[in-house]
């Protein structure tokens, strides 16, 4: 290995690691550590190094080393290199190759170029123009500071590279979270489209539901979305179901109405306060977006309705089937209706006499002893905190 890295080695390196059997990394490995004469050769000078004056002392450039040699550093007849396993280095070898800091180049701005550009860009006149703007404004006047770029790298370095223009700023919306141990604590409430006769032709269908019991409390079908017949809606519920100021919380995502200032105006009015999603993010409203589900995806749902008459019927005798009629796997395979009107107790005791019967008279029949009817929720949330979640049972009586 010594033999290659010396000066008077004119033969290719390769062909030699090859016939010796070792890696060009074993090679580099050797070279770096011994600090070897090919090191030695100190590079042209260029145009940017002086011609005169003292030499940087290199601790690279440094005298053949001895250890080149010693008989410890020859390759074994294994083709090991030095520092491999059975082969001892010298103490006197160099373990780490020191690196010269990068010189200023000569073309760099002096600090005075540079104070001189940063009272310009920070002057009165030139503070809300961007560098290309002052770059050409003082190119017109006849006069050259130094590039865009360099502006740019100069405010860069002061932390000052950003948007002096009144630009929109994306603030940070918190994700709502909001707990529902009973009706009429947490609504939500969306708008969905139905497909008219035409084409491009659209009704929509406005939706208010019970965030714990899954109970419709008011709908209703328009041939527009608005603001004021969203309130009307809103107004109409919340005195069917006897809303007191500070009992009820209703959520809905960040569309026209939901946000409008007539229904914040109506809400304020009621006493009942009002959360949004975070925008773009769908799973923040997950109430009112199942039962838009169910609803599209029931067998009897058209593909287009012949009228707006047609769409008010068919929603009729839906969300009647919905509230009064539909199991819901999320209570326990309650109806809405029997949890918002609080019956579920009553319903889940006469269920589970049944089963208890069924039991006493085919026992083989259950291998995991006598049923247990699941329970109603008694939470149910919407975005549960991260330790709350962890800490609530698997057994659905929580929705996220």
């Amino acid at each position: 290995m010594a033999s290659i890295v010396e000066p008077n080695n004119t033969l290719p390196v390769a062909p030699l690691l090859k016939a010796l059997g070792l890696s060009r990394a074993t090679f580099y490995r050797y070279r770096a550590r011994n600090a070897g004469p090919a090191l030695a050769a100190s590079p042209p000078a260029g145009p940017d190094q002086p011609p005169d004056g003292p030499e940087t002392p290199d601790p690279r450039r440094s005298e053949p080393s001895s250890s080149a040699n010693d008989p410890s550093s020859t390759p074994s007849a294994g083709g090991a290199s030095p520092g491999s396993e059975g082969v001892p280095i010298s103490p006197e070898t160099p373990s780490v190759v020191s690196v010269q800091p990068c010189r200023v180049p000569n073309r760099s701005l002096t600090a005075e170029e540079r104070q001189t550009v940063y009272h310009v860009l920070y002057g009165d006149r030139f503070r809300d123009h961007t560098p290309h703007e002052v770059f050409a404004t003082l190119l017109d006047e006849g006069t050259y500071l130094c590039s865009p770029r360099t502006m740019y790298r100069l405010l860069k370095t002061e932390d000052a590279n950003k948007p002096r223009r009144r630009c929109r700023q994306h603030p940070h919306y918190p994700t709502p979270e909001l707990l529902a141990t009973g009706p009429n604590q947490v609504w939500s409430w969306d708008i969905t489209r139905l497909k008219a006769p035409r084409k491009w032709e659209v009704y929509y269908l406005y939706v208010i539901l019970d965030v714990f019991s899954r109970y419709v409390v008011a709908w209703m079908v328009a041939h527009h979305e608005d603001r004021r017949l969203a309130a009307q809606m809103i107004d109409r519920a919340c005195h069917q179901q006897h809303i007191e100021p500070g009992q009820l919380t209703i959520h809905a995502d960040r569309g026209g109405p939901m946000t409008s200032k007539t229904v914040a105006l109506l809400l304020s009015d009621l006493g009942v306060l009002r959360t949004h999603s975070r925008p773009h993010v769908s799973n923040d409203n997950p109430f009112s977006e199942a039962q838009f589900k169910t609803l599209k995806y029931s067998l009897d749902f058209p593909d287009r309705f012949s009228s707006i008459e047609h769409a008010r019927e068919h929603c009729r005798r839906f969300f009647d089937w919905y509230n009064n009629e539909h199991h819901h796997a999320g209570l326990a395979d309650l109806t809405p209706a029997m949890v918002h009107h609080g019956i579920a107790d009553q319903v889940i005791s006469q269920r589970q006499a049944m089963l208890d019967a069924a039991y006493q008279r085919y026992p083989g029949r259950f291998v995991n002893g006598p049923p247990r009817h699941p329970s109603a929720p008694s939470a149910v949330w919407i975005n549960p905190p991260s330790a709350t979640a962890d800490s609530l049972p698997k057994g659905g009586n929580s929705t996220t």
